[in-house]
């Protein structure tokens, strides 16, 4: 089992009830169709990831203007190095591209879990 930090739970809990409006749009127009349990803002070890794949051990980040700052960047190699550690990969997309290529990341993310859009529930 994968451990996760008692800690950040009431946070994980916060973030849950409010999402950025690019989260959102993935939660409920792609990530509720898929056929796979996807849980939002879900602590592993000493992290919040925004989505966790369970089955496939696919985390998705959505990030921020802010990640593409050097010491940003360095703390997201450094976070995707500890997920992978446990088999997980880490996916990331920026909020521009949730907002203009919607359907463009959708496709990515359903390649990487070997699905089409076929695959997905009404």
């Amino acid at each position: 089992m994968i451990p996760y930090n008692k800690s950040l739970v009431s946070n994980a809990k916060h973030l849950r009830k409010n999402m950025t409006p690019e989260e959102r749009h993935l939660w409920y127009d792609f990530f509720k169709k898929l056929p796979f349990c996807v849980r939002r803002q879900h602590n592993i070890e000493n992290y919040i990831v925004d989505f966790y794949i369970a089955e496939k051990k696919i985390v998705i980040e959505i990030d921020g203007r802010q990640h593409r700052l050097p010491e940003h960047k360095e703390a997201d190699a450094k976070r995707d190095a500890d997920l992978a550690v446990w088999g997980i990969t880490v996916l990331r997309y920026s909020n521009d591209s949730i907002r203009n290529h919607f359907n463009a990341v959708a496709e990515d993310i359903l390649s990487k879990l070997d699905l089409n859009f076929s695959d997905l529930k009404p």
